[in-house]
């Protein structure tokens, strides 16, 4: 206690000296405040701010006060659940939920509760921890200590779960959303006190009015400087069409354009005068890949400075291109426009940790837009459609499926019902006639082999692509791009996800500055080069597999229509072992196309192509749905369970190795001094996120036996670093004896 007041954090000044502790219920008024808020957009106001009143309840305990008062002065870190000798407080504001209002208190106790450690599982997780005699005494103990009136009172609140949006189907995102509004508001507050010059810095974002402002001029500057070609003719028109579009009612869009038709900026033309027409707070970009993120966050930055926030594993890679508010902006979503991954996005979604729902509630009331969303994957599609509708329905997101190859995502009904698919229904074309887009903006001719049963040996293929001056063959492995190198002439390049960031980048400039000057180009990659790589090839071949990963390759292709016709050529491959997904894309496909004539991409071929590769996977292979579905009586979700099995990307058998890649000169001395100073300073979040250009993931078994070999080192618990030079090559990256990824995985 301090003066007989109980008090939620201490903290020292700058100077060192303490400053004046936190009130308790200073806190709890002002986080109950806050957190209703940011609920009141979805209606969840009243339940926040319950929430936001009890949430550190428990602090009124006399032990707790001790516990923050030790001999030291205090203890800073004391308000944080779960370390050793730490005093809980969390249990007393639930189990006073659940008191009051029965199984209806359940809500809050699921905030509540989990507002440190996060959202839990109630049967065996919940239900246990609230039936003990620990969290009786807890709140017994607080109770004792006679927390004033106004933050025990819960005043004309009675929880009515008729209201929740979606209903029972709603539950769990109703409350995950909930849950964010508490924790942001706790982490506000708590930083307000601890903080205040950071606390300062979240402020001052221009408005969607002003970020249009910025838009317009820099396309019109775009439109003055640009050659007066058919496809900057096309690309204008799609430009006015999606600005048009705008105006209609908030919900579902698709805007099918072919690849190079544009779609990034008149995506966002779309988004942004939607959320100007309609009041929506801010623009969430989500990528498939972090190979492209960053090309996309640079082309954004550039219109719109420092509102972009850049959000994703490999993020604040360049300080350069941050600020001290677009830092903190990532911890919430709070700036107007946020660049994200998929990943990130989706898993978020679904997550139970606190730092990973804090930015929920503010996707409440923006414009989405999913780029390439025909890479959703299909084993967690079902749970993504649902949350997209209930997105949709219920808390003003407008969403906008941005691809060429439109996934068939319309409700589907089988004899099967395991097979049926909750679709996204009532979704409106932004492009009026996508049909006569496709036509005009034709500028490949595509070649299907003779016999899908006849493969091409890797010394045939490499003979057809010698005669190229300039060629791009894309491949479905990793072992398939090395040994068709291995047959190519020499000064061939290479490009797969065993060479490190860094590296691929290098090459990626390489190959773009040789094609623009002429320069004879030819590449061997996997399909990373497939989403987002501006190159432009007068030839591709691409080895048979998925019909959107077909017309991807195509996109790299005559990309800037400056020839006639480019040439796009399909093969079959010498027989492997292919990823789960990828092999059944290729049966997709060879169904699809099989006994047909006419254009293979003609873009009404996608719907049947993917109704094909969905029927043929499970799509809620983890079970996401029925994990959250709430029983009615109990109000039983299995949080947790949920988020650790929501993973797009499942890594838990690879590992990554720090590679010396020094560029294409071997001049480069950057990794050097981050090795050096990792090993002078240790893990510093920075550090690895600049570290994560230099790495590459591999089967945590090959790198066991690269560590027997020693020939790397294990750096950190399950970080390896390059130790001998043999075993990065500067064309093909990471030297292992089998470089293809393990079944089920999707390593590009």
């Amino acid at each position: 206690m301090t003066d007989g007041k109980p008090i939620a954090h201490a903290c020292r000044t700058a100077d060192g000296t303490w400053r004046e502790p936190h009130d308790l219920a200073e806190h709890l008024v002002c986080v109950a405040a806050l957190a209703a808020g940011h609920a009141r957009r979805f209606g969840g106001e009243e339940w926040a701010r319950l929430a936001g009143l009890w949430h550190d309840l428990g602090k009124y305990r006399p032990r707790f006060q001790r516990y923050i008062g030790q001999a030291s002065g205090f203890e800073v870190d004391a308000h944080i659940e779960g370390g050793s000798g730490r005093v809980t407080h969390s249990s007393a504001g639930a189990l006073l939920a659940c008191d009051r209002f029965k199984e209806a208190g359940r809500v809050l106790a699921y905030l509540i509760a989990g507002h440190h450690a996060g959202l839990d599982d109630w049967h065996g997780g919940l239900e246990v921890r609230l039936a003990s005699q620990q969290a009786r005494d807890e709140l017994n103990e607080a109770l004792a200590a006679q927390p004033p009136d106004n933050i025990l009172n819960h005043g004309a609140f009675m929880p009515d779960l008729r209201t929740v949006p979606g209903g029972s189907a709603g539950f769990a995102l109703w409350l995950r959303l909930l849950f964010s509004c508490l924790v942001d508001a706790d982490f506000l507050d708590t930083e307000s006190y601890m903080d205040t010059e950071k606390a300062h810095q979240r402020s001052g974002w221009p408005t969607i009015a002003e970020l249009l402002d910025c838009f317009d001029r820099h396309m019109a500057d775009l439109a003055g400087s640009a050659e007066h070609t058919p496809v900057n003719s096309l690309r204008a028109a799609i430009l006015a069409e999606c600005r048009a579009k705008a105006a209609e009612a908030p919900g579902l869009f698709s805007l099918t354009v072919p690849t190079g038709g544009g779609k990034t900026l008149s995506s966002m033309a779309f988004a942004l005068e939607h959320a100007k027409r309609h009041g929506k707070r801010r623009v969430i970009y989500a990528i498939p890949y972090t190979s492209i993120i960053e090309q996309t966050a640079d082309i954004f930055r550039a219109i719109f400075g420092d509102a972009v926030i850049e959000h994703h594993s490999n993020a604040e890679v360049d300080p350069d291109q941050e600020s001290a508010r677009s830092r903190l902006a990532c911890e919430n979503w709070d700036a107007p426009i946020v660049v994200t991954t998929n990943v990130q996005f989706f898993e978020s979604l679904f997550a139970a940790k606190p730092s990973r729902c804090r930015k929920l509630h503010n996707i409440v009331d923006s414009v989405v837009v999913l780029d390439e969303a025909q890479l959703l994957p299909p084993e967690f599609l079902q749970p993504i459609l649902d949350v997209l509708n209930l997105l949709s329905r219920h808390y003003g997101v407008s969403v906008v499926l941005s691809t060429a190859t439109q996934p068939a995502l319309s409700t589907r009904e089988y004899f099967d019902t395991c097979q049926n698919l909750r679709g996204l229904d009532n979704v409106r074309e932004i492009i009026a006639d996508p049909g006569a887009l496709y036509r005009q903006l034709k500028r490949v001719a595509v070649h299907l082999p003779n016999d899908w049963n006849m493969p091409t040996t890797w010394p045939e293929l490499a003979e057809r692509l010698a005669r190229h001056d300039s060629v791009l063959a894309i491949v479905n492995t990793r072992l398939q791009a090395r040994e068709l190198h291995g047959q190519m002439p020499e000064g061939t390049l290479h490009l797969s996800a065993l060479m490190c960031g860094a590296h691929r980048a290098q090459v990626i400039r390489d190959v773009k500055t040789r094609l623009q000057h002429g320069i004879h180009t030819r590449v061997v990659s996997t399909q990373l080069v497939e989403a987002g790589v501006d190159i432009d090839f007068p030839v591709v071949y691409r080895a048979v597999a998925g019909l959107d990963s077909i017309a991807q390759a195509a996109g790299r292709c005559n990309r800037e229509g400056r020839l006639a016709s480019g040439e796009v050529w399909v093969f079959v491959p010498p027989a492997a072992r292919l990823p789960d997904l990828i092999r059944k894309g290729v049966d997709a496909t060879i169904s699809t196309l099989h006994g047909h004539c006419g254009d293979p991409l003609d873009r009404h071929r996608f719907s049947s192509y993917f109704e094909r590769l969905y029927h043929a996977c499970d799509l809620d292979a983890k079970g996401i749905a029925d994990l959250l579905k709430v029983d009615g009586r109990s109000l039983a979700v299995n949080f947790r369970t949920a988020a650790e099995r929501f993973r797009l990307i499942d890594d838990e058998d690879s590992v990554p190795i720090i590679v010396l890649y020094r560029g294409l000169d071997g001049a480069d001395t950057t990794v050097d001094r981050l090795i050096s100073s990792l090993r002078t300073n240790g893990p510093e979040r920075w550090l690895m996120r600049k570290l994560q250009r230099y790495t590459v993931r591999i089967h945590r078994r090959a790198a066991l036996q690269l560590l027997k070999q020693s020939v790397v080192e294990e750096i950190l618990p399950c970080l390896f670093l390059q130790t001998s030079d043999w075993i990065y090559h500067p064309v093909l990256g990471l030297m292992l004896d089998d470089p293809s990824p393990a079944a089920g995985q999707t390593i590009v």
